[in-house]
């Protein structure tokens, strides 16, 4: 039987890299793409065995992230998000049942958290009126819109973070605005507009102290990086040997080894190679590469985005040291 990791890198050489160019060049993502992917499992990684998931540690879940992303960054980014609701509602012990269609991918899911802690804008927002939960406050970046069921949406309530599960359905009370973004369009990138939109109560998941929510945001910067790192892989093996191979080991190394006070660094080191690779992919390919569509161009373009993708202030002092834009 194959590991989660051997069926991600099988999954992403036979299916995903192929169809990575038309993804990019529509827009548009496939949902066959994610069946696969649900159908191998890899939406309950790291979900608990009793509700069909795989019950991996978050090593492997960070090397399944790399081998996808390395076929598609788009899929990757999408799947992505959906371990979020996962994680949540394992931890939550409620709702079995949605559980399993979770780890199954029969039910999938986004996530909307960044905006109920950002310090430069107004948060999400949440109060109790009778037996719903009313929500009011924007996200401005909410991905897999159209492709997901639900989305975990993380909002304020007073000196807390409340975590509550909502329909990915539009309504009066719940809009989007696509964002046009230079690299994985076809991920459903949207901002989320919520104003008095109502869920039942029984779709709060959780609270937690917002100190604590800021405190332990680092030690959950790990698996974005794996993203970047995927892009390396991509980037490594179509150059063929080289000292990206180093590179990209030690990248791994620096972000599995990191604590909470390391990992901000360690995720602006794997974004900086992940820049240098598709450089180097760009060089090598020669004048092939500007030509709109190339793998070499595409990379370069989502080499870009993640370098703001998932970013806080000290991965960006970080980056902008080591692309010597400060001393």
């Amino acid at each position: 039987m194959s590991s989660p990791v051997e069926t991600a890198r099988e999954l992403a050489a036979s299916l995903l890299a192929p169809a990575a160019a038309d993804v990019d060049a529509t827009g548009v993502l496939p949902r066959g793409l994610l069946d696969a992917l649900a159908d191998a499992g890899l939406y309950g990684v790291i979900g608990p065995a009793d509700a069909g998931g795989l019950d991996a540690d978050e090593a492997t879940l960070a090397a399944v992230v790399e081998e996808l992303a390395a076929g598609d960054l788009a899929t990757a980014f999408v799947w992505l998000q959906h371990h979020g609701a996962v994680g949540w509602l394992a931890a939550a012990g409620s709702r079995p049942d949605l559980l399993a269609d979770l780890c199954r991918g029969r039910v999938r899911a986004g996530i909307a958290l960044q905006a109920a802690t950002r310090p430069d804008a107004a948060p999400v927002t949440v109060r109790r009126d009778g037996g719903d939960l009313v929500l009011d406050g924007a996200v401005p970046w909410v991905t897999g819109w159209a492709l997901v069921d639900l989305l975990l949406v993380a909002a304020r309530d007073g000196d807390d973070v409340a975590f509550v599960l909502v329909d990915a359905v539009g309504r009066p009370t719940l809009t989007v605005v696509p964002q046009s973004l230079v690299a994985v369009q076809a991920s459903g990138t949207v901002e989320l507009r919520l104003s008095g939109h109502r869920v039942p109560a029984d779709r709060l998941l959780g609270r937690t102290p917002l100190a604590d929510v800021g405190a332990g945001d680092a030690a959950g910067l790990r698996i974005n990086g794996s993203l970047s790192l995927g892009l390396v892989a991509r980037c490594a093996r179509l150059i063929g040997p080289s000292p990206l191979d180093d590179d990209l080991a030690a990248a791994r190394t620096r972000l599995d080894a990191a604590g909470p006070e390391e990992l901000p660094d360690a995720r602006a080191g794997a974004a900086a190679l992940a820049h240098r690779a598709a450089g180097a992919l760009v060089v090598a390919t020669g004048s092939g590469a500007v030509r709109a569509g190339s793998v070499a161009e595409r990379t370069a373009r989502e080499a870009l985005f993640l370098l703001v993708f998932g970013s806080r202030p000290t991965i960006r002092a970080s980056l902008l040291t080591r692309l010597g834009a400060t001393g």
